[in-house]
């Protein structure tokens, strides 16, 4: 096989012959297969590192058959089906959110241009023009599988798992779009290829009239659009602190409950392939895809080039997986109200201002002005903002009544309140005992709890 250092173009798909399109395709089907089992088995013995225990240690080397072996203890499960369920949907539901999270891996890039068996193509099943868009369809479809599937159970807690999903959804789907379209404003497309391209190291841009180097990743570049994205993305996959369609304490397992043998295991396939494609997804759009940065292609001139992108990829991807194992170890789960005011109140306003300051960057760099009166507009743009900043009306909360103007508060006839000081007065037993101690004090261990407290 040869090894070419070169990038692709969308000229450069829709010429392979038959059997590199499917071996392409087999290629991402099982890519994301292995990253799911591996993930599994990944993610508890990484939780099990931090909580201080052995984790996955008898099944196969390091515990890395255990996963495969649940899934065939799964598979030979009774598959249960209640009464009440639409057969059909209840059927199709897992398949959905399966079909949909392996999708998206057909336009990810896992590298550049190489040549297998004579024929030179890029290690990508196909790219179009609006690929990041078709990226958000399936993300967006993928709750499809989980609504219906909620739904066709028959069941109340998987109903209002079904319905947590679609809100979480619309919620967290807005604040991922805003957050690829200043990746768009940026590299000028939409294809993942192109976007890849763009952060190449090396390059020169423009910045307020000065000709300086491009930092290459665009989570450097556009970081809050990187941080919202993100965040987005673990609400979108469901997983914690936002694993609140499933959430155990409140829905016994969500829309999952009704499930069981390989439907059940589709289900968890698929939240563990879209953790895997999101990565995938955040890695091509802000972490320069299949490249090395500029330190390490400085030093080693192949390093791009060949196969190595691939070994690249994989390892920007794995270590986004750990940031997310890393959060389910960590973080408490949310309040259903907590992660709605986060993605509504937060987020979304956090990313239109962004999104306009950037607009306002790249209409400057473009307009024929002297720079003398560029920095006088980001100035007097930057003094408004101050100014509204402390302007800004603040209400201040009226003090807390105390808790004497609340029991005078309370209607007649109410439950009688304990005594407000919290000093209930010593049990019978604790009299006795102080006594025999002190039988000077008795009286005053009745009469005042501070000194029945300290004598007991």
């Amino acid at each position: 096989m040869m090894y070419l250092a070169q990038d692709p173009t969308l000229a450069d798909f829709g010429h392979d012959p038959w059997w590199l399109v499917i071996g392409k395709v087999l290629f991402a089907f099982v890519f994301g297969m292995v990253c799911t089992l591996l993930g599994v088995w990944f993610e508890r013995r990484v939780v099990a590192r931090m909580a201080v225990r052995p984790g996955l240690n008898q099944a196969g080397p390091f515990g890395l058959l255990q996963t495969l072996a649940d899934g065939l203890k799964g598979a030979f499960k009774e598959d249960i089906m209640p009464r009440t369920a639409d057969k059909v949907v209840f059927f199709f539901a897992p398949t959905i959110a399966v079909i949909c999270a392996m999708t998206s891996l057909s336009v990810i890039p896992f590298g550049g241009v190489v040549s297998i068996f004579g024929h030179r193509t890029a290690l990508q099943v196909t790219d179009v023009p609006v690929a990041v868009l078709l990226i958000l369809a399936c993300s967006g479809m993928a709750v499809y599988g989980i609504v219906l599937g909620g739904w066709a159970s028959g069941s109340t807690y998987p109903l209002l798992g079904g319905l947590r999903s679609s809100a979480q959804m619309i919620s967290y789907e807005i604040s991922m779009g805003l957050s690829v379209v200043a990746v768009f404003m940026l590299s000028g497309t939409m294809s993942t290829s192109q976007i890849v391209a763009a952060q190449a190291s090396g390059e020169r841009i423009s910045l307020f009239g000065w000709d300086v180097p491009a930092p290459g990743w665009y989570a450097i570049l556009l970081f809050p659009s990187f941080i919202i994205f993100f965040i987005a993305i673990v609400g979108e996959t469901n997983r914690a602190p936002f694993d609140l369609p499933e959430a155990e304490s409140e829905l016994v397992a969500g829309y999952m409950t009704e499930y069981s043998s390989l439907k059940f295991l589709l289900f968890m396939l698929s939240e563990y392939v879209a953790m895997v494609t999101m990565s995938a997804a955040t890695v091509t759009l802000f972490l320069g895809g299949w490249r090395m940065p500029a330190p390490v292609t400085t030093v080693w001139a192949g390093a791009n080039s060949g196969w190595w992108p691939l070994l690249w990829f994989f390892i920007k991807v794995v270590l986004l997986v750990f940031v997310f194992v890393w959060l389910r170890a960590t973080l408490p789960r949310l309040r259903y109200d907590q992660f709605m005011r986060l993605g509504w109140r937060v987020l979304l306003p956090i990313n239109l201002a962004w999104i306009l300051t950037l607009a306002g960057i790249r209409t400057l760099q473009n307009a024929e002005i002297s720079d003398t009166q560029r920095y006088t507009i980001v100035a007097v743009a930057i003094l408004a903002v101050l100014v509204a900043a402390l302007a800004w009306p603040t209400k201040k909360k009226p003090p807390a009544p105390s808790l004497e103007q609340q029991a005078k508060a309370r209607p007649p006839g109410s439950f009688p309140l304990p005594p407000m000081d919290l000093q209930v007065p010593p049990s019978p037993r604790a009299r006795r005992a102080v006594a025999e101690r002190e039988p000077a004090n008795v009286g005053a261990g009745v009469v005042d709890g501070d000194v029945a407290d300290k004598e007991i």
